[in-house]
C-alpha cells in the first residue's frame, strides 16, 4: 500500500500522507512518490495548485508528519545501506522543489509537524496550522542538526529565536508557531475538512478564486497569535558565538526559563550543539541551494564521522537515535560529554565537503 495518496480534483493536486502508524514519518519511497507527483504536476497545465495534508488512524488530518524515519537511519547506518545516503540527497532535493514550486502549494499542518514535516511545509505559499499543531525542529535530541532547510528558515525567525528553537528542539504548540513566523494562519481543527474541500468545491470558480476565498475565510476565522514564549531572554542569552557562551549566559541569568533551557541543552550532544549553532549562523547569509548543499555535507559527516574515526554506532547521531527510539533509555552517551571539551578541530571538518565542486550530490541546485 502506498503511503502517499494523490488525486487531482478541479485543477488542484491533492496529497495525503498515509502512514499514520508512524505519524507519517517519511521513508525513501514516500520522498520519491512526493517528488514524482510534484514534478509531474509542475509540468501539467491542468494542475494549477497543490494541497498537502496528513492523516491519523481515524482518517484525514490529526497528524501531518513527524519527520524522517529515524529507525531506518539507525539500521541503515549500521548496515552501511546505500539507501541512507539516497534518502538525504532526495529529501533535500524535495525540500528545494517545494520552496521553489511555481504553483500555489498549501500545507495543512495539523497535529505533529516536526523535522522532515517542516521540510515539506515551510516552503508552502500558505501554511495553515490548528490549535493542536505541534511544531519543532528536534534534531539535536538525536545528535543531528536542524536539517531539511532548517539552516535556511530558522534564521528567518525573529531575533535569535531560530537559534533557540534549533538548539533546544522546543515544541511550539498551536498558535505559538505564528510568533516564530513558521506559519501563516491558525484555524480551529473542527473546520479543516471544510477548508480542504473548499479548494475543489464550485468548479464555476477558478482555482485562484477558490484560493482567494480560502484566504478570506480563514482570515475571518483565524485564531490569535500566542507569543508569550517569545521572551526577550532569548535574544539576551542566544546572541553569542558558541554554545558554551550561551550556556554561561543562561546560568548567569538564573530565571526559571533560563534554568529550564540550560537543563535542556545539557541533555544535547555538545559536539552537535556546536555544529548546529554554526550551521544556523552560516545559514543567515546563504541561499537555500547553498544551505541545502551544506546540510548534505553535514549529514554525511554525521553518519560517517571519519575525522574522528567514528562510523555506525560510534557516531553521535546513531547513539542519539538508539537512546530515543531503539532502546528508549533516554540516556545517550555523548562524546565528548562536556561542552568545554569540544574543540575547533572536532567541528571544522563537518563543514568541509567530502566531494569536489562537480561531484556534490546537490551540485545542480540553484
Amino acid at each position: 500500500m502506498s503511503h502517499i495518496i494523490t488525486d487531482v480534483v478541479a485543477g488542484v493536486g491533492l496529497i495525503t500522507l498515509n502512514r499514520p502508524a508512524a505519524l507519517n514519518a517519511l521513508n525513501l519511497d514516500m520522498v520519491r512518490d512526493l517528488t514524482k507527483a510534484l514534478t509531474d504536476w509542475r509540468e501539467d497545465i491542468t494542475v494549477e495548485a497543490v494541497a498537502v495534508r496528513g492523516s491519523n488512524k481515524q482518517g484525514a488530518f490529526g497528524a501531518f508528519c513527524a519527520g524522517g524515519d529515524i529507525r531506518f537511519f539507525h539500521t541503515a547506518s549500521i548496515a552501511n545501506d546505500p539507501d541512507l545516503e539516497a534518502f538525504f540527497t532526495e529529501e533535500y532535493r524535495l525540500n528545494h522543489l517545494i520552496f521553489n514550486y511555481p504553483k500555489p502549494y498549501i500545507a495543512f499542518m495539523d497535529g505533529i509537524v516536526m523535522g522532515g514535516g517542516m521540510g515539506i511545509s515551510q516552503g508552502a505559499s500558505l501554511r495553515i496550522i490548528t490549535e493542536r499543531t505541534k511544531i519543532a525542529m528536534p534534531e539535536t535530541n538525536i545528535g543531528l542538526f536542524p536539517d531539511v532547510g532548517g539552516g535556511y528558515f530558522l534564521p528567518k525567525c525573529p531575533g535569535y529565536s531560530g537559534e533557540y528553537l534549533g538548539l533546544t528542539g522546543k515544541i511550539l504548540v498551536g498558535t505559538e508557531a505564528l510568533a516564530a513566523d513558521l506559519a501563516d494562519f491558525a484555524i480551529n481543527s473542527d473546520n479543516l475538512s471544510d477548508y480542504w474541500n473548499s479548494l475543489t468545491n464550485n468548479e464555476m470558480m477558478t482555482v485562484d478564486q477558490r484560493i482567494a476565498r480560502l484566504h478570506s475565510v480563514i482570515d475571518n476565522a483565524k485564531l490569535p497569535e500566542a507569543s508569550d514564549w517569545l521572551r526577550s531572554e532569548i535574544d539576551e542569552t542566544f546572541d553569542f558565538d558558541t554554545p558554551a557562551e550561551i550556556m554561561q549566559a543562561l546560568s548567569e541569568s538564573g530565571t526559571p526559563w533560563a534554568t529550564e533551557t540550560l537543563a535542556i541543552l545539557h541533555k544535547r550532544s555538545p559536539l552537535m550543539l556546536h555544529v548546529s549553532l554554526r550551521q544556523i549562523r552560516q545559514g543567515r547569509h546563504m541561499s537555500l541551494a547553498d544551505e541545502l548543499r551544506l546540510e548534505r555535507t553535514l549529514v554525511q559527516h554525521c553518519f560517517y564521522t571519519h575525522h574522528l574515526g567514528r562510523t555506525g554506532v560510534e557516531t553521535e547521531t546513531v547513539e542519539g537515535i538508539r537512546a530515543l527510539a531503539v532502546d528508549k533509555d533516554h540516556s545517550p552517551v555523548w562524546n565528548p560529554a562536556r561542552i568545554e571539551d569540544v574543540t575547533q578541530a572536532m567541528v571544522d571538518p563537518f563543514f568541509e565537503s567530502p566531494w569536489g565542486m562537480y561531484d556534490h550530490p546537490l551540485k545542480d541546485l540553484v
